[in-house]
């Protein structure tokens, strides 16, 4: 089954839902702010999706701005953005799409229609 972290007031989450919804595929949607991924769990998700680890950060959100991450992150290993990006839901893309074969952060209909149909 297609689980789909994501933040019920994102309009995007809300888009991605709905594709999901339209295209008739069955979905667990895991809120990140209170069910977000552990570090364990972040950590397979970033190895199944391919990415770079910067990739999985919400680069648009308020507590991204806030705490200055876009300079601190050039500087941090792996392990130290991975105890951030497990510390607060609201650090992780969204919506993160996850099938049995692959990991999408972020909502391009073209991607997700590949992984999921």
């Amino acid at each position: 089954m297609v689980k789909v972290y994501c933040y019920s007031k994102c309009t995007t989450c809300k888009k991605a839902l709905k594709w999901l919804d339209d295209n008739s595929i069955k979905y667990e949607s895991l809120d990140i702010k209170g069910q977000h991924p552990d570090r364990d769990t972040i950590k397979k998700l970033n190895a199944k999706s391919g990415l770079p680890l910067k990739k999985f950060f919400n680069t648009s959100g308020l507590l991204y701005r806030e705490m200055e991450l876009s300079k601190k992150l050039p500087n941090m290993s792996d392990d130290e953005m991975l105890d951030l990006l497990a510390s607060d839901g609201m650090l992780v893309k969204r919506p993160l799409l996850v099938t049995d074969k692959r990991v999408l952060a972020g909502f391009k209909e073209a991607d997700w229609e590949e992984a999921c149909l």
